[in-house]
């Protein structure tokens, strides 16, 4: 369950990272993003007001934390360190936002991750780390992710893991400039005993290789 301490906390499994995004990232993940822009342009949540406009990276953060200390989103970036070294690096980022408790006990997923790094099992990694965190730590028992039905890499990471097809929601977010539908996918912590993590690994291996 939430609790004062909850956040913030960092997950890990091998050289994967998860941990919280902060204000002082923002030289590298705005590189990342750049050198990424048109690998990632065609997911990009937009505004659908014409006169409106997206955050800024700061107000980006400042709003994640606040969520986050609310216990309502788990805001991470995904990284890549060696063992025994200190350096390690920004390869996506991963965020658990919608969280509701209560009767619900359900959250939502989103994540992407670096163009170069795509294909190596980082994302389905990062996907079952935080989702077995928030099965097992903190006692959620649905886990959602919405994606682009164009979006093959993302539907690959899903059906890696397992996740259940629940159908088409149309013109569920407003995505790239318009009004986009989205596949729902969807898992409850009855339906993965084990978790996702422990037989994820051991079918594909550590990932990044």
């Amino acid at each position: 369950m939430w609790s004062a301490t909850s956040w913030p906390v960092s997950l890990r499994t091998g050289s994967l990272v998860l941990r919280p995004i902060r204000h002082r990232d923002k030289a590298a993940w705005t590189a990342l993003r750049h050198r990424n822009a048109r690998w990632l342009a065609p997911w990009e949540a937009s505004n659908p007001d014409p006169e409106g406009f997206l955050p800024t990276y700061h107000q980006m953060v400042r709003s994640l934390t606040a969520q986050a200390r609310a216990g309502s989103a788990l805001p991470f970036l995904i990284t890549e360190q060696d063992p025994g070294s200190r350096e390690a690096r920004l390869v996506g980022q991963l965020t658990v936002s919608g969280i509701t408790w209560g009767s619900a006990m359900t959250a939502t997923l989103g994540y992407w991750v670096d163009a170069e790094r795509a294909g190596r099992g980082i994302a389905p990694t990062a996907v079952a780390l935080a989702t077995d965190y928030c099965f097992g730590d903190l006692g959620l028992h649905r886990m959602e992710i919405n994606i682009r039905p164009e979006n093959s890499a993302s539907l690959r990471v899903v059906e890696k893991l397992h996740f259940r097809d629940e159908g088409l929601r149309p013109r569920y977010l407003h995505i790239a400039g318009q009004w986009a539908d989205h596949r729902s996918f969807a898992l409850t912590a009855e339906e993965v005993p084990r978790g996702l993590l422990a037989p994820w690994l051991e079918r594909s291996g550590p990932p990044g290789g």
